[in-house]
Protein backbone atom coordinates (compact mmCIF):
# COMPACT_ATOMS: atom_id res chain seq x y z
CA UNK A 1 0.00 0.00 0.00
CA UNK A 2 1.48 3.31 -1.03
CA UNK A 3 2.16 6.00 1.57
CA UNK A 4 2.12 8.73 -1.07
CA UNK A 5 -0.03 11.71 -0.19
CA UNK A 6 -2.30 12.82 -3.05
CA UNK A 7 -1.55 16.26 -4.42
CA UNK A 8 -4.68 18.17 -3.48
CA UNK A 9 -3.25 21.38 -4.90
CA UNK A 10 -3.38 20.10 -8.49
CA UNK A 11 -6.20 21.69 -10.46
CA UNK A 12 -9.21 19.49 -11.19
CA UNK A 13 -9.67 18.56 -14.82
CA UNK A 14 -11.79 21.03 -16.72
CA UNK A 15 -15.36 19.85 -17.27
CA UNK A 16 -16.24 18.78 -20.80
CA UNK A 17 -17.71 21.50 -22.96
CA UNK A 18 -21.51 21.32 -23.03
CA UNK A 19 -22.74 19.43 -26.07
CA UNK A 20 -26.22 18.23 -25.16
CA UNK A 21 -27.76 14.75 -24.94
CA UNK A 22 -27.90 14.29 -28.74
CA UNK A 23 -24.19 14.91 -29.31
CA UNK A 24 -23.01 12.67 -32.12
CA UNK A 25 -26.44 12.28 -33.73
CA UNK A 26 -26.33 13.36 -37.39
CA UNK A 27 -29.40 14.85 -39.06
CA UNK A 28 -30.04 15.79 -42.69
CA UNK A 29 -32.82 18.35 -43.16
CA UNK A 30 -34.24 18.74 -46.66
CA UNK A 31 -35.24 22.39 -46.72
CA UNK A 32 -38.80 23.20 -45.73
CA UNK A 33 -40.50 25.90 -43.67
CA UNK A 34 -42.12 26.10 -40.24
CA UNK A 35 -42.53 22.79 -38.44
CA UNK A 36 -39.73 20.87 -40.19
CA UNK A 37 -37.07 23.47 -39.39
CA UNK A 38 -38.50 23.74 -35.86
CA UNK A 39 -37.87 20.02 -35.43
CA UNK A 40 -34.34 20.54 -36.77
CA UNK A 41 -33.83 23.41 -34.35
CA UNK A 42 -34.95 21.29 -31.40
CA UNK A 43 -32.60 18.46 -32.36
CA UNK A 44 -29.75 20.92 -32.96
CA UNK A 45 -30.38 22.66 -29.66
CA UNK A 46 -29.99 19.29 -27.95
CA UNK A 47 -26.61 18.72 -29.59
CA UNK A 48 -27.37 16.93 -32.85
CA UNK A 49 -25.26 17.82 -35.89
CA UNK A 50 -27.84 19.17 -38.34
CA UNK A 51 -27.09 19.78 -42.02
CA UNK A 52 -29.76 21.70 -43.90
CA UNK A 53 -30.10 21.37 -47.68
CA UNK A 54 -31.04 24.54 -49.59
CA UNK A 55 -31.50 25.29 -53.27
CA UNK A 56 -28.41 26.69 -55.07
CA UNK A 57 -30.42 29.79 -56.01
CA UNK A 58 -30.52 30.66 -52.29
CA UNK A 59 -26.75 30.33 -51.82
CA UNK A 60 -25.15 33.31 -50.11
CA UNK A 61 -28.45 34.69 -48.83
CA UNK A 62 -29.15 35.10 -45.12
CA UNK A 63 -32.12 33.19 -43.79
CA UNK A 64 -35.44 34.86 -43.04
CA UNK A 65 -35.75 32.59 -39.99
CA UNK A 66 -32.56 33.00 -37.96
CA UNK A 67 -33.95 31.37 -34.82
CA UNK A 68 -35.48 28.31 -36.52
CA UNK A 69 -32.28 27.84 -38.55
CA UNK A 70 -29.76 28.13 -35.70
CA UNK A 71 -27.38 25.28 -34.85
CA UNK A 72 -27.04 24.20 -38.48
CA UNK A 73 -24.57 23.71 -41.24
CA UNK A 74 -25.93 24.65 -44.65
CA UNK A 75 -25.32 23.03 -48.03
CA UNK A 76 -26.84 24.12 -51.33
CA UNK A 77 -27.73 21.21 -53.62
CA UNK A 78 -30.10 21.14 -56.59
CA UNK A 79 -32.08 18.02 -55.69
CA UNK A 80 -34.00 18.16 -58.97
CA UNK A 81 -30.87 17.22 -60.85
CA UNK A 82 -29.90 13.53 -60.70
CA UNK A 83 -26.35 14.44 -59.70
CA UNK A 84 -27.72 16.53 -56.86
CA UNK A 85 -29.95 13.71 -55.62
CA UNK A 86 -26.94 11.38 -55.83
CA UNK A 87 -24.88 13.78 -53.71
CA UNK A 88 -27.70 13.91 -51.16
CA UNK A 89 -27.85 10.10 -51.08
CA UNK A 90 -24.13 10.04 -50.39
CA UNK A 91 -24.83 12.27 -47.39
CA UNK A 92 -27.69 10.00 -46.29
CA UNK A 93 -25.23 7.13 -45.87
CA UNK A 94 -23.54 9.09 -43.05
CA UNK A 95 -26.71 10.27 -41.29
CA UNK A 96 -28.78 8.90 -38.42
CA UNK A 97 -31.88 10.92 -39.25
CA UNK A 98 -33.43 12.58 -42.30
CA UNK A 99 -36.33 15.03 -41.97
CA UNK A 100 -38.37 16.42 -44.85
CA UNK A 101 -41.57 18.43 -45.18
CA UNK A 102 -42.61 18.04 -48.82
CA UNK A 103 -46.01 16.85 -49.96
CA UNK A 104 -46.33 13.06 -50.11
CA UNK A 105 -44.52 11.61 -53.11
CA UNK A 106 -42.16 14.52 -53.79
CA UNK A 107 -39.01 12.97 -52.32
CA UNK A 108 -39.84 9.69 -54.07
CA UNK A 109 -39.88 11.53 -57.40
CA UNK A 110 -36.55 13.12 -56.55
CA UNK A 111 -35.04 9.71 -55.87
CA UNK A 112 -34.78 10.51 -52.16
CA UNK A 113 -37.80 8.67 -50.80
CA UNK A 114 -37.73 6.26 -47.88
CA UNK A 115 -37.15 3.21 -50.06
CA UNK A 116 -34.11 4.74 -51.77
CA UNK A 117 -32.65 6.17 -48.56
CA UNK A 118 -33.17 3.08 -46.40
CA UNK A 119 -31.59 0.96 -49.11
CA UNK A 120 -28.44 3.04 -48.70
CA UNK A 121 -28.69 3.29 -44.91
CA UNK A 122 -30.90 0.61 -43.29
CA UNK A 123 -30.67 2.18 -39.81
CA UNK A 124 -31.88 5.61 -41.02
CA UNK A 125 -34.79 7.31 -39.26
CA UNK A 126 -36.80 8.98 -42.04
CA UNK A 127 -38.97 11.74 -40.54
CA UNK A 128 -41.81 13.13 -42.67
CA UNK A 129 -43.67 16.32 -41.74
CA UNK A 130 -46.95 17.13 -43.47
CA UNK A 131 -50.26 18.74 -42.65
CA UNK A 132 -52.58 15.88 -43.53
CA UNK A 133 -50.28 12.84 -43.38
CA UNK A 134 -48.90 10.50 -46.01
CA UNK A 135 -52.26 8.83 -46.70
CA UNK A 136 -55.91 9.85 -46.65
CA UNK A 137 -58.30 11.79 -48.92
CA UNK A 138 -56.59 15.13 -48.16
CA UNK A 139 -52.98 13.94 -48.33
CA UNK A 140 -52.26 15.87 -51.54
CA UNK A 141 -54.25 18.98 -50.61
CA UNK A 142 -52.43 22.20 -49.63
CA UNK A 143 -53.04 23.75 -46.25
CA UNK A 144 -51.66 25.75 -43.37
CA UNK A 145 -51.83 25.57 -39.60
CA UNK A 146 -55.28 27.17 -39.49
CA UNK A 147 -56.68 24.50 -41.83
CA UNK A 148 -55.22 21.58 -39.89
CA UNK A 149 -56.44 22.79 -36.50
CA UNK A 150 -59.83 23.66 -38.00
CA UNK A 151 -60.40 20.14 -39.27
CA UNK A 152 -59.09 18.60 -36.05
CA UNK A 153 -61.64 20.46 -33.92
CA UNK A 154 -59.26 22.76 -32.06
CA UNK A 155 -60.06 26.04 -33.81
CA UNK A 156 -63.78 25.67 -33.12
CA UNK A 157 -63.06 25.58 -29.40
CA UNK A 158 -61.05 28.82 -29.28
CA UNK A 159 -62.88 32.13 -29.37
CA UNK A 160 -65.48 34.27 -27.63
CA UNK A 161 -69.09 33.20 -27.10
CA UNK A 162 -71.11 34.11 -30.16
CA UNK A 163 -67.96 35.27 -31.96
CA UNK A 164 -65.64 33.90 -34.58
CA UNK A 165 -62.86 31.34 -33.93
CA UNK A 166 -59.53 32.99 -33.12
CA UNK A 167 -56.32 31.45 -34.53
CA UNK A 168 -53.85 30.83 -31.65
CA UNK A 169 -51.00 32.08 -33.85
CA UNK A 170 -49.59 28.96 -35.54
CA UNK A 171 -48.53 27.39 -32.27
CA UNK A 172 -50.93 24.43 -32.20
CA UNK A 173 -50.60 22.89 -35.66
CA UNK A 174 -47.18 23.95 -36.92
CA UNK A 175 -45.20 23.73 -33.73
CA UNK A 176 -46.93 21.84 -30.88
CA UNK A 177 -48.75 19.36 -33.11
CA UNK A 178 -46.16 19.45 -35.88
CA UNK A 179 -42.46 20.06 -35.34
CA UNK A 180 -42.40 19.02 -31.70
CA UNK A 181 -44.36 15.85 -32.46
CA UNK A 182 -41.94 15.01 -35.27
CA UNK A 183 -39.00 15.49 -32.90
CA UNK A 184 -40.60 13.11 -30.41
CA UNK A 185 -41.25 10.54 -33.13
CA UNK A 186 -37.73 10.84 -34.48
CA UNK A 187 -36.20 10.26 -31.06
CA UNK A 188 -38.43 7.26 -30.43
CA UNK A 189 -37.42 5.74 -33.78
CA UNK A 190 -33.78 6.59 -33.10
CA UNK A 191 -33.85 4.64 -29.84
CA UNK A 192 -35.26 1.67 -31.74
CA UNK A 193 -32.63 1.99 -34.46
CA UNK A 194 -29.79 2.20 -31.94
CA UNK A 195 -30.94 -1.05 -30.34
CA UNK A 196 -31.93 -3.00 -33.43
CA UNK A 197 -30.09 -1.45 -36.39
CA UNK A 198 -33.47 -1.09 -38.07
CA UNK A 199 -34.55 2.29 -39.42
CA UNK A 200 -38.11 3.30 -40.20
CA UNK A 201 -40.39 6.05 -41.47
CA UNK A 202 -41.96 8.50 -39.00
CA UNK A 203 -45.19 9.93 -40.47
CA UNK A 204 -45.96 13.10 -38.46
CA UNK A 205 -49.08 15.00 -39.54
CA UNK A 206 -50.16 18.31 -38.06
CA UNK A 207 -53.81 17.24 -38.12
CA UNK A 208 -52.91 14.11 -36.12
CA UNK A 209 -50.77 16.13 -33.72
CA UNK A 210 -53.52 18.66 -33.12
CA UNK A 211 -55.96 15.85 -32.34
CA UNK A 212 -53.42 14.43 -29.90
CA UNK A 213 -53.10 17.78 -28.13
CA UNK A 214 -56.88 17.63 -27.59
CA UNK A 215 -56.56 14.41 -25.55
CA UNK A 216 -57.72 15.93 -22.27
CA UNK A 217 -60.48 17.92 -23.96
CA UNK A 218 -61.87 14.81 -25.66
CA UNK A 219 -61.63 12.96 -22.35
CA UNK A 220 -63.75 15.62 -20.67
CA UNK A 221 -66.15 15.71 -23.62
CA UNK A 222 -66.66 11.96 -23.39
CA UNK A 223 -67.58 12.24 -19.71
CA UNK A 224 -70.06 15.05 -20.30
CA UNK A 225 -67.75 17.54 -18.59
CA UNK A 226 -67.13 19.68 -21.67
CA UNK A 227 -69.63 21.44 -23.91
CA UNK A 228 -68.87 21.35 -27.63
CA UNK A 229 -69.05 25.11 -28.04
CA UNK A 230 -66.54 27.88 -27.31
CA UNK A 231 -66.50 30.03 -24.17
CA UNK A 232 -68.73 27.63 -22.24
CA UNK A 233 -66.20 25.62 -20.25
CA UNK A 234 -63.72 25.76 -17.42
CA UNK A 235 -60.62 26.37 -19.56
CA UNK A 236 -61.91 28.34 -22.56
CA UNK A 237 -62.59 31.72 -20.97
CA UNK A 238 -66.09 31.08 -19.67
CA UNK A 239 -65.04 30.62 -16.04
CA UNK A 240 -64.45 34.06 -14.48
CA UNK A 241 -61.51 32.67 -12.49
CA UNK A 242 -59.73 31.42 -15.63
CA UNK A 243 -59.52 34.23 -18.16
CA UNK A 244 -57.85 37.56 -18.79
CA UNK A 245 -59.08 41.00 -17.71
CA UNK A 246 -58.42 44.44 -19.14
CA UNK A 247 -56.82 46.90 -16.73
CA UNK A 248 -57.03 50.68 -16.47
CA UNK A 249 -54.10 51.18 -18.87
CA UNK A 250 -55.53 48.90 -21.56
CA UNK A 251 -53.15 46.07 -20.69
CA UNK A 252 -54.26 42.80 -19.13
CA UNK A 253 -53.81 40.33 -16.30
CA UNK A 254 -54.30 36.58 -16.56
CA UNK A 255 -56.28 34.86 -13.80
CA UNK A 256 -55.95 31.10 -13.31
CA UNK A 257 -57.36 30.56 -9.81
CA UNK A 258 -58.95 27.13 -10.36
CA UNK A 259 -58.18 25.27 -7.15
CA UNK A 260 -59.97 26.33 -3.93
CA UNK A 261 -56.87 27.67 -2.22
CA UNK A 262 -55.96 29.83 -5.23
CA UNK A 263 -59.54 31.05 -5.59
CA UNK A 264 -59.57 31.97 -1.89
CA UNK A 265 -56.34 33.93 -2.37
CA UNK A 266 -57.84 35.73 -5.37
CA UNK A 267 -60.86 36.81 -3.33
CA UNK A 268 -58.65 37.83 -0.40
CA UNK A 269 -56.49 40.17 -2.49
CA UNK A 270 -59.58 41.63 -4.18
CA UNK A 271 -61.31 42.01 -0.77
CA UNK A 272 -64.18 39.81 -1.91
CA UNK A 273 -63.92 37.11 0.74
CA UNK A 274 -67.42 36.24 1.95
CA UNK A 275 -69.14 38.10 -0.89
CA UNK A 276 -72.24 36.03 -1.80
CA UNK A 277 -71.74 36.62 -5.52
CA UNK A 278 -68.52 34.60 -5.32
CA UNK A 279 -69.66 31.84 -2.95
CA UNK A 280 -70.35 29.19 -5.62
CA UNK A 281 -67.10 29.10 -7.60
CA UNK A 282 -68.03 26.25 -9.95
CA UNK A 283 -71.68 27.16 -10.58
CA UNK A 284 -71.89 28.26 -14.25
CA UNK A 285 -75.09 30.14 -13.50
CA UNK A 286 -73.11 32.42 -11.17
CA UNK A 287 -70.32 33.05 -13.66
CA UNK A 288 -71.83 35.96 -15.61
CA UNK A 289 -72.29 38.10 -12.49
CA UNK A 290 -68.84 37.17 -11.21
CA UNK A 291 -67.25 38.04 -14.55
CA UNK A 292 -69.05 41.37 -14.72
CA UNK A 293 -67.88 42.39 -11.28
CA UNK A 294 -64.30 41.23 -11.84
CA UNK A 295 -64.21 43.08 -15.16
CA UNK A 296 -65.19 46.30 -13.43
CA UNK A 297 -62.78 45.73 -10.55
CA UNK A 298 -59.68 44.97 -12.64
CA UNK A 299 -60.41 48.05 -14.74
CA UNK A 300 -59.76 50.26 -11.71
CA UNK A 301 -55.97 49.81 -11.64
CA UNK A 302 -53.15 49.55 -14.14
CA UNK A 303 -51.73 46.15 -14.98
CA UNK A 304 -48.46 46.54 -13.12
CA UNK A 305 -50.27 47.75 -10.00
CA UNK A 306 -52.29 44.54 -10.02
CA UNK A 307 -49.13 42.53 -10.62
CA UNK A 308 -47.59 44.10 -7.53
CA UNK A 309 -50.71 43.50 -5.47
CA UNK A 310 -50.79 39.79 -6.38
CA UNK A 311 -47.03 39.17 -6.13
CA UNK A 312 -46.36 36.36 -3.67
CA UNK A 313 -50.04 35.90 -2.81
CA UNK A 314 -50.49 32.46 -4.35
CA UNK A 315 -53.53 33.47 -6.36
CA UNK A 316 -52.31 32.46 -9.85
CA UNK A 317 -52.61 35.98 -11.23
CA UNK A 318 -49.93 37.27 -13.60
CA UNK A 319 -49.48 40.20 -15.96
CA UNK A 320 -50.01 39.48 -19.65
CA UNK A 321 -46.65 40.47 -21.12
CA UNK A 322 -45.94 41.36 -24.73
CA UNK A 323 -43.30 39.61 -26.81
CA UNK A 324 -40.86 42.43 -26.09
CA UNK A 325 -41.71 42.62 -22.38
CA UNK A 326 -41.44 38.91 -21.58
CA UNK A 327 -37.63 38.52 -21.84
CA UNK A 328 -37.09 41.28 -19.28
CA UNK A 329 -39.20 39.67 -16.56
CA UNK A 330 -37.04 38.86 -13.52
CA UNK A 331 -38.00 35.18 -13.53
CA UNK A 332 -36.98 34.71 -17.15
CA UNK A 333 -33.78 36.67 -16.58
CA UNK A 334 -32.89 34.50 -13.59
CA UNK A 335 -33.44 31.26 -15.50
CA UNK A 336 -32.07 32.44 -18.83
CA UNK A 337 -35.32 31.58 -20.60
CA UNK A 338 -34.38 34.00 -23.35
CA UNK A 339 -30.93 34.78 -24.66
CA UNK A 340 -29.31 37.47 -26.76
CA UNK A 341 -28.05 36.18 -30.10
CA UNK A 342 -24.77 37.19 -31.73
CA UNK A 343 -26.51 39.94 -33.69
CA UNK A 344 -28.05 41.40 -30.52
CA UNK A 345 -31.57 40.10 -31.13
CA UNK A 346 -33.49 38.23 -28.45
CA UNK A 347 -34.51 34.60 -28.91
CA UNK A 348 -35.74 31.71 -26.75
CA UNK A 349 -32.94 29.68 -25.19
CA UNK A 350 -32.77 25.91 -25.71
CA UNK A 351 -35.11 23.89 -23.51
CA UNK A 352 -35.52 21.70 -21.53
CA UNK A 353 -32.55 21.76 -19.16
CA UNK A 354 -30.33 18.68 -18.68
CA UNK A 355 -28.34 18.04 -15.50
CA UNK A 356 -25.78 15.58 -16.90
CA UNK A 357 -25.65 16.68 -20.54
CA UNK A 358 -26.19 20.45 -20.63
CA UNK A 359 -26.69 22.06 -24.02
CA UNK A 360 -24.25 24.50 -25.58
CA UNK A 361 -24.98 28.07 -26.58
CA UNK A 362 -26.67 28.02 -29.98
CA UNK A 363 -24.66 28.94 -33.05
CA UNK A 364 -26.02 31.54 -35.45
CA UNK A 365 -27.90 30.46 -38.55
CA UNK A 366 -25.50 30.33 -41.52
CA UNK A 367 -26.11 31.88 -44.91
CA UNK A 368 -27.44 29.33 -47.36
CA UNK A 369 -24.71 27.13 -48.78
CA UNK A 370 -22.04 28.34 -46.38
CA UNK A 371 -20.83 24.78 -45.70
CA UNK A 372 -21.39 23.07 -49.06
CA UNK A 373 -17.77 22.32 -49.80
CA UNK A 374 -16.75 21.56 -46.23
CA UNK A 375 -19.58 19.06 -45.74
CA UNK A 376 -19.43 17.30 -49.11
CA UNK A 377 -15.66 17.13 -49.44
CA UNK A 378 -15.31 15.83 -45.90
CA UNK A 379 -15.23 12.23 -47.08
CA UNK A 380 -18.64 12.26 -48.81
CA UNK A 381 -17.36 13.17 -52.29
CA UNK A 382 -13.90 13.78 -53.66
CA UNK A 383 -12.65 17.33 -54.17
CA UNK A 384 -12.74 16.71 -57.93
CA UNK A 385 -16.38 15.60 -57.77
CA UNK A 386 -17.31 18.65 -55.72
CA UNK A 387 -15.49 20.94 -58.18
CA UNK A 388 -17.37 19.38 -61.10
CA UNK A 389 -20.75 19.76 -59.40
CA UNK A 390 -20.05 23.42 -58.65
CA UNK A 391 -19.11 23.98 -62.28
CA UNK A 392 -22.37 22.43 -63.49
CA UNK A 393 -24.51 24.46 -61.07
CA UNK A 394 -25.59 21.43 -59.08
CA UNK A 395 -24.03 22.91 -55.96
CA UNK A 396 -24.18 26.44 -54.60
CA UNK A 397 -22.16 28.37 -52.06
CA UNK A 398 -18.53 29.36 -52.03
CA UNK A 399 -16.90 27.15 -54.69
CA UNK A 400 -13.28 27.92 -53.71
CA UNK A 401 -11.25 25.44 -51.72
CA UNK A 402 -10.08 26.42 -48.27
Amino acid sequence: MSDAVPDTTAPAPAPAAPRGPLAGVRVLELGGIGPGPFCGMLLGDLGAEVVRVEQPAEAGKPTLHPVLHRNRRSVAIDLKQPEGAAAALALVERMDVLIEGFRPGVTERLGLGPEQCLARNPALVYGRMTGWGQQGPLAQEPGHDINYIALAGALHAIGPAGGDPVPPLNLVGDFGGGGMLLALGVLGALLHARGSGQGQVVDAAMADGTALLLAMTYGLLGQGLWQDRPAANLLDGAAPFYRSYRCADGRHVAVGAIEPQFYAALLRVLELTGDPDFAAQHDPDAWPVMAERLTALFATRERDAWAEAFAGQGACVTPVLSLTEAPAHPHHRARGTYRRAEDGSVEPAPAPRFSATPTAEPTAAPVAGADTRAVLSGGVLSEQQVDALFERGVLGGCPGRS
